[in-house]
Parts: C-alpha cells; sequence; structure tokens
C-alpha cells in the first residue's frame, strides 16, 4: 500500500533525524581523534578512533533496516544503495587499513572545514525527498 505523504514525510524525518545522530558521533569520533593525534601525539588512539569511525559507517545498512520499510520502490532502493556505498567505502578502509582512508571516508577531494559531510549532506537531503 503506497504511503500517503504525511506518512512519508514522517519516514524521512525520522531518518534524517536518526542520519543527524550518526553523523554527529562521527563528528565526536573524528574530534577526540584529532585531540588524540595532535594534543596527545598519540597516533595508536588515532588509528583505534578513525578504526571505529570506519566501523559505525560500515554497519549503516544493518542499523537502518527497521527504518526503510516506511520506504518505496526507487525512493528505498536509492536510500538502501547509498547506505550500502557508505558501508562498502567504510570496509575497504578497514580491510586496507589505512588510516588516510579511513580519516577521508565521508569527505569529497574538494572538501572545505565546516562544509556538511557527505552524511550530513545525505541526511539533508533524506528529509528533503531527494535521496531517491
Amino acid at each position: 500500500m503506497p504511503a500517503t505523504e504525511p506518512d512519508a514525510r514522517k519516514g524521512r524525518e525520522a531518518l534524517g533525524q536518526w542520519l543527524d545522530q550518526m553523523a554527529a558521533t562521527v563528528r565526536d569520533i573524528e574530534r577526540e581523534a584529532e585531540q588524540a593525534l595532535h594534543r596527545n601525539e598519540d597516533q595508536d588512539a588515532y588509528r583505534d578512533l578513525m578504526r571505529r569511525k570506519a566501523q559505525l559507517l560500515t554497519s549503516l545498512p544493518d542499523r537502518a533496516r527497521d527504518l526503510l520499510p516506511q520506504f518505496e520502490g526507487h525512493e528505498r532502493d536509492a536510500i538502501a544503495d547509498r547506505l550500502s556505498r557508505f558501508a562498502s567505502s567504510a570496509s575497504n578502509a578497514l580491510r586496507i587499513d589505512s588510516v588516510f582512508y579511513m580519516s577521508a571516508l565521508l569527505y569529497p577531494e574538494d572538501h572545505t572545514p565546516g562544509q556538511p559531510n557527505d552524511l550530513e549532506t545525505f541526511a539533508a537531503a533524506v528529509r528533503e525527498g531527494r535521496a531517491g
């Protein structure tokens, strides 16, 4: 049964809020990692935190599973695909054990500090109905 527009809006808002929470967690991990590296000069802690970031991103499709049924067709598929791409990139970074790759996850080459990362941009697109 097709979702009504108010139901679709509620679903988009719920997923958008969840994505915002995941993005905030990533930002917290990144902030802690930067402190570990630059204040404490602790490369091991930095590496562990970058792994935690990548592991979180790898888990996004599974964590979002209960939120996706409220979407239909192309929109659901597009959201699931994007979450899978986040996870796949993070999985690759973990597989090759590249701290640089892990640190760059969610940031395009032309990213400017202070601008939203790709997960934050995706959350806004979901909320606005532009994810699919």
